[in-house]
């Protein structure tokens, strides 16, 4: 599954905080966007759409707040199921 992710530095803890249309918006610890940051968001949605860090991949905006990530790992009705979850 291809989904679009923005990017909010500075979180108090990672976390999704909600959809606008097809973008998932997204906090995150470290307070910039860097291969830090991009680490930290890869493990994160790992544990978010339950799947290894390894199935995550940035395609598009790794030096962005705006990104494109590719996830493997489950099916494509789970991952749906889960982006179906987040308000």
């Amino acid at each position: 599954m291809i989904i679009r992710i923005r990017v909010i530095p500075n979180g108090e803890e990672n976390e999704v905080v909600g959809r606008i249309g097809s973008v998932v918006r997204v906090k995150v610890v470290t307070p910039e966007v860097s291969q830090a940051g991009n680490n930290v968001l890869i493990n994160y949605l790992a544990e978010f759409f339950e799947v290894r860090p390894k199935s995550i991949h940035i395609m598009r905006g790794e030096k962005a707040r705006e990104k494109t990530v590719h996830i493997i790992g489950r099916s494509e009705d789970e991952l749906k199921r889960v982006m179906d979850n987040i308000p």
